[in-house]
């Protein structure tokens, strides 16, 4: 180290810092006290009493001198250690490695992450200059970082839709509180997850995908694109009351035909679905805005223009007892097929599935074959023959799962299998639960729910047991609906 080390070099590394300014003044003043003790000692030596004076005030300074002495070392007078720079002791060092960091108490306490929370939250504000300022003004003053912000221009304000880190404690009382001082109105706030931290674009872009290579995602994909929000698919009638051929007698049945631009009314949406019907969609809690039905509309425009569509995805099982089955996914290309599978079913077969009339089962095969409703897996023999099918159906808010396993085929493991690969979907489409509604007589539905490894709600209503598999209590068996994405429009996937 060299001797021109500057003061902040030494402060740094710990070493104590002295300036020759300091010693020239203290050997003045050493010599300027040995001057006036000599000039003392002559005045009084050379008086009656002068050795006797001496002798005394000698003893007098070796005591002052011994007394400061016990003193200073009971009573520490060094600055502390912010003050010279010096290093903190061995006790306050944070251990980091082979290296002593210095890192006092309070400092690492201030250091440490304090726990947070994501939220959701939409407020109307005035369109003019300064109104969104205010709002991150209030927000920044409650220690929330705004991870994400969409506007959505309204005919007189500017509803902003923010994505926001909160300290744990903070409640949501508290957050609608600051905005509303700082001019927010009609604020709603909701509690977020990872899957909020996707920016909008991306989000979007993700929903077209998976929405043009399988038009079975058009329900989940507006459902993700718009929030909580309810979905139903409904037959249309012309707007003059007819009733559309086939779709029964008298003005109740189906809803009237939207314009082909959709309608938007508050908190409802209605758009012309790919198929002729309606796709009607509501949420109580919040007014729709322009930008987010220009949104839907988008999206169901683009599944209307790619038409009917189903993944092209096989995977090829072999059962315990060797024969080798196909597990694909099916549409109403294949009402043919599950028509003769129902010939083949016994009447108890249906009657359990359907739980009503035998001779009504083919009329649901249009409904459950459509992928407007849901999502259908068909198992089939080398001949290509329909053996069993399997249906994960979306209904509003829930979402229900069905089984039907030709007589000759059942107590294989098809119906697990296939319902296994239905639970997968619904995990992947973040449904909460799926539930079954069957009979208590229906052994190999009951086993089969119960061999997902979830917690099971029963409830037993006329007669008619219906069966609540909830998802988010417990992981889902490691099975896939198919080996990989890359397989669903590619060749088969073998699994023994």
């Amino acid at each position: 180290m060299t001797h021109d080390m500057s003061d902040v070099t030494r402060r740094k590394h710990g070493r104590p810092v002295h300036h020759w300014r300091r010693d020239m003044v203290e050997l003045a003043a050493l010599f300027t006290a040995v001057a006036v003790a000599d000039g003392v000692a002559n005045l009084i030596g050379h008086g009656p009493d002068g050795p006797a004076l001496l002798l005394v005030s000698a003893l007098a300074l070796l005591a002052t001198a011994a007394f400061h002495t016990w003193w200073s070392r009971r009573h520490g007078h060094a600055p502390p250690p912010d003050d010279t720079g010096a290093r903190p002791l061995a006790a306050d060092r944070r251990q980091a490695g082979p290296r002593a960091v210095p890192a006092p108490v309070e400092e690492q306490r201030e250091d440490e992450p304090e726990a947070s929370a994501l939220w959701r939250m939409r407020t109307t504000v005035k369109d003019e200059p300064g109104s969104l300022a205010a709002l991150c003004t209030a927000l920044a003053g409650r220690q929330v970082d705004i991870l994400s912000l969409q506007t959505h221009p309204l005919a007189d304000g500017t509803v902003d839709e923010f994505l926001l880190r909160a300290p744990a404690r903070t409640e949501a009382a508290q957050l609608t509180r600051a905005v509303a001082l700082a001019g927010g109105a009609d604020t709603w706030i909701e509690r977020a997850d990872a899957h909020d931290l996707v920016d909008a674009p991306t989000r979007v872009l993700g929903l077209a995908t998976r929405t043009a290579l399988d038009p079975a995602e058009l329900p989940l994909a507006l459902r993700q694109l718009l929030g909580r929000c309810t979905i139903r698919s409904l037959p249309a009638r012309p707007a003059g009351g007819a009733p559309r051929p086939g779709s029964g007698s008298g003005s109740g049945s189906g809803v009237e035909e939207v314009p082909a631009e959709g309608l938007l009314e508050g908190t409802a949406m209605r758009l012309r679905a790919p198929e002729g019907g309606v796709i009607s969609v509501e949420r109580p809690y919040l007014p729709f805005t322009p930008t987010e039905f220009a949104r839907a509309r988008a999206l169901v425009d683009m599944d209307t223009r790619l038409g009917p569509r189903i993944p092209r995805s096989r995977e090829v099982l072999t059962l315990p007892e060797g024969a080798s089955i196909t597990v694909r996914r099916a549409g109403t290309g294949d009402l043919v097929a599950a028509r003769q599978m129902h010939e083949r079913c016994s009447a108890r077969t249906l009657g359990l599935r359907y739980h009503g009339p035998v001779g009504d089962a083919d009329r649901y095969l249009d409904h459950l074959l459509s992928p407007r409703f849901g999502r259908t897996l068909a198992a089939q023999t080398a001949s290509g023959r329909i053996v069993g099918l399997g249906h994960l159906l979306w209904d509003g808010d829930e979402t229900e799962v069905a089984l039907l396993v030709e007589d000759e085929w059942q107590g294989r493991g098809i119906g697990s299998e296939l319902l296994g690969r239905l639970v997968a979907m619904a995990v992947e489409a973040r449904c909460a639960s799926v539930y079954a509604v069957t009979q208590a007589a229906n052994t190999g539905m009951v086993a089969a729910m119960r061999g997902l490894g979830l917690p099971l709600d029963y409830q037993v209503e006329e007669g008619t047991l219906v069966i609540t598999a909830r998802l988010d209590a417990a992981p889902v068996p490691a099975r896939l609906p198919y080996d990989g994405r890359a397989q669903e429009y590619g060749g088969p996937a073998v699994r023994d």
